[in-house]
Parts: C-alpha cells; sequence; structure tokens
C-alpha cells in the first residue's frame, strides 16, 4: 500500500491533515495538557528532591535516593503498565497514575513536616508511578494517526511540557516557603495538585481510540517473537537513543542542583539551571516533527547526541554559573532529539498486535537505565565530583551514535533493495 499523496504537499496545516489524523490531533491536544501538568509536577521534583532528600537523609550519600526512587518505581511499574492500558483503555489507566501522583505528592508533604526520609522515599516513589503512565502519553498520540504524522503527534505532546518547563521550577521557588515551619513541604503541596487536575482532565475530557483505526501494511500480520523485534535494527536504534538519551539526562540533571550548591551558587540558582534545562527538553518539539520530516531521523538523532556531546564538555571545562546554564540547555536539546527520534522509531518497529510487549519492553530499559542513573549520579557526583559526571556519559554517547549509524545503513540498504524490486517488477 503506497503512502498517501499528502507526503508530497507542502502545505501541512491542519485543515490539509486527512480525517485518520483529526481524531487524534484532538486527543494528543489533551494529552499535551496532561503533559504539561505532569512536567510541572516533576519539574518540581526536579529541583528540590535532591535537595530535600539531603536535607532529611541520615546519611548524606543517600541525598539523591528519593529522586533516584522516582526513576526506579517508573521501571518497575513500566512494563505492567503496558499491559493495563491493553486492558482496562488509556483514559481510565492514565487517571490512576496520575491518582498515584497525587498521592506521592501528599505523603511527601506530610514527610517533609515530620523529617521522615524513608516515608519521604514513599512520596517520591507514588510520582514514578505517574511518570510511568505519563510516558505513555507521546506513544498514545503515535499510535492514533499515520505513519507520516507520528513525529507531529509527538512533538505535539511534547510541547504541552514548554509552559510547565518554565512554570514548575519557578512554582518549585516560589511555593518551598509557603509553610514556613517546613522548608519544601508547600513545593509538595503543588506536586499533589497537578495530579488532581491531571485525573480531572483525563476523565473529563479525553476519549480511548483504538489503534485498529489507523490501517497499516502490517495491519492483519501475525504478531512476531519478541526477540524477533528486538534484533531488527529500527527497535534498536529506538532503544538506542530512548534509553541513552534519558539515562544521560537524567544522570546528569539529577547531580545538577546540587553541583550548583557545591560550587557557591545558591538554591535560587539551582531552580534557574533546572529552568532553562526544562526549556531546552521541551521547546524543541514545536519543530522537531518537522525538522525530522526535513532532514530526516537520522540527521536529527545524531544532531542529539552532538548537544549531549556538548553539555559534557561545556560542564567539564567551566563551574560557573553560565556554564551551567548552557550545559543543562544543550543537554535538554540534545534529549529533545534524541527522545521524538527515538520515540518515532519506536513506534514504526512494532505491529499492532505487538504494540505491549514492543512498548512495555523499550519503556522498561529506558527505566531500568535511567534508575541506574540517578542511583550511581549522588555517590560518584559525592565522591569524584561533577567533571568526572560528565566524563563518565561519553561512551554511552559513543554507543548510541553507532549503533543510530548501524541503523541508517541498515534503511538505507533496505530502501535501495525496495527500489530494484519495484524496478524489476516494472
Amino acid at each position: 500500500m503506497s503512502l498517501p499523496k499528502l507526503h508530497r504537499h507542502k502545505d501541512l496545516s491542519r485543515a490539509s491533515l486527512p480525517d485518520s489524523y483529526g481524531s487524534g490531533y484532538r486527543n494528543a491536544r489533551i494529552l499535551a495538557i496532561c503533559q504539561g501538568l505532569f512536567t510541572c509536577a516533576i519539574s518540581i521534583d526536579l529541583t528540590l528532591t535532591a535537595l530535600t532528600g539531603y536535607q532529611l537523609a541520615p546519611d548524606k550519600s543517600l541525598a539523591t535516593l528519593p529522586f533516584a526512587l522516582i526513576t526506579v518505581a517508573g521501571a518497575v511499574v513500566t512494563w505492567f503498565a503496558a499491559f493495563l492500558i491493553q486492558r482496562l483503555g488509556r483514559r481510565l489507566s492514565f487517571a490512576l497514575g496520575a491518582l498515584a501522583g497525587a498521592i506521592g505528592g501528599a505523603i511527601s508533604v506530610w514527610s517533609v513536616f515530620h523529617g521522615h526520609f524513608w516515608s519521604f522515599c514513599i512520596g517520591t516513589a507514588g510520582v514514578g508511578v505517574f511518570q510511568a503512565f505519563a510516558q505513555y502519553y507521546r506513544l498514545a498520540a503515535a499510535d492514533a494517526v499515520s505513519a507520516e504524522f507520528k513525529s507531529r503527534a509527538i512533538s505535539t505532546v511534547l510541547t504541552g511540557g514548554v509552559i510547565a518547563a518554565v512554570l514548575g521550577p519557578a512554582l518549585a521557588s516560589w511555593s518551598k516557603d509557603w509553610i514556613p515551619t517546613a522548608l519544601f513541604a508547600g513545593a509538595y503541596l503543588v506536586v499533589a495538585a497537578m495530579g488532581l487536575l491531571s485525573v480531572l482532565a483525563l476523565l473529563l475530557f479525553y476519549r480511548d481510540q483504538p489503534v485498529a483505526a489507523v490501517r497499516t501494511e502490517s495491519d492483519g500480520a501475525p504478531a512476531r517473537a519478541l526477540g524477533q523485534i528486538v534484533r531488527t535494527p529500527v527497535f534498536l536504534a529506538s532503544v538506542a537513543n530512548n534509553v541513552a538519551g534519558s539515562m544521560v539526562m537524567m544522570f546528569i540533571m539529577t547531580a545538577a542542583p546540587l553541583a550548583a550548591v557545591a560550587c557557591h551558587h545558591g538554591i535560587d540558582d539551582g531552580a534557574a539551571i533546572i529552568q532553562w534545562h526544562l526549556v531546552g527538553m521541551y521547546a524543541p518539539s514545536f519543530f522537531a516533527g518537522a525538522l525530522i520530516k526535513r532532514c530526516g531521523l537520522g540527521p536529527v538523532v545524531l544532531a542529539g547526541v552532538a548537544l549531549n556531546l556538548a553539555c559534557a564538555l561545556i560542564a567539564m571545562a567551566s563551574t560557573s554559573l553560565p556554564a551551567f546554564y548552557v550545559a543543562l540547555l544543550c543537554l535538554g536539546v540534545g534529549w529533545n532529539f534524541m527522545f521524538v527520534g527515538g520515540t518515532t522509531l519506536l513506534a514504526q518497529s512494532y505491529r499492532p498486535s505487538e504494540r505491549a510487549r514492543a512498548q512495555g519492553l523499550s519503556e522498561f530499559l529506558r527505566y531500568a537505565a535511567t534508575a541506574l542513573a540517578t542511583l550511581a549520579a549522588g555517590p560518584l557526583l559525592e565522591h569524584y565530583g561533577w567533571s568526572a559526571l560528565n566524563l563518565a556519559i561519553l561512551p554511552l554517547l559513543l554507543i548510541c551514535a553507532l549503533v543510530s549509524v548501524w541503523w541508517m545503513l541498515a534503511n538505507a540498504a533496505a530502501a535501495r533493495n525496495a527500489a530494484a524490486n519495484t524496478a524489476t517488477a516494472n
């Protein structure tokens, strides 16, 4: 089946899109709002949880454990979330995930009030459950549209994080002093509120849309074994970009507020650094889909790898406040290119009947890797310093670049074979 003629048109305004995209786009906008609410919540945790952990921890080397548990809980839940979504539907499943985030925020408030480190860890784990379900927002949007619009749908969802990227750290800085007797408790109250607003938005406005509504060449084909899917270049390239991009991003971002304070910058400076980082993460979503369509997936993901490399080199060269800003901004933009590109590759790697297994495995691998990164960030920063932390990401970036180039070569060879077969048939 050939692609629709629309791909030859330059005008890709919403009015020119086919009906198969229209309903998917409406849901993508609702998911963009939910993405924004989630990003507000998680950005507060990004900004303050390492500092709160340092304040509450009985052993200061455990300072990043509460933040790491966000990722650990996400890794544990994400595999099961894929099958729960398939069984209960996205609307109810996403609402349950947001409710877990609201409960986690409330537990965090109680923990800060009472100075309980381990219950604070439980609260941040609840936010990790929220994150596990929220990471399927972009895949839900991608599954609802045809192949040529997947990057655009993914980018639409991620644009919801742009305002939240600015608002979240500002809320963290503003609300941390709401309750004078419990520093940071007010901020976690905002986390709980963001979770509850997400529940309301999902239940009132989001509607499930079956993947079967979008027809593809592989519809009706038997499901392949998971091992067969995993060995395909497109799946491996998707995992390389999603895993390496997220692992590097979380590794550096987790430690950045602590490193900034250790370098004699203020807590508010740490919040501002994360704010600019989050802008870098989500602002490119306004044009990432169009950039992929114009330049191709390969060049965009390799540009993401290069930007992450720039982050490491800048961070190792200087610990001044401008260097923190520029390095974390590069890290955010690099993550966006790798994440949007990797998610687009993932959405192209499976048939409808393989969706839950392929998505579940990919997300589990991503979360497991980032959990290891966040768990290691605190001790490595404590014992070896900020420069060593940035040096450690270079092998990951090299592996990702090599796998991406391998996929590009395999894809180009497949395109040449297809063209040769077509010419022979004609």
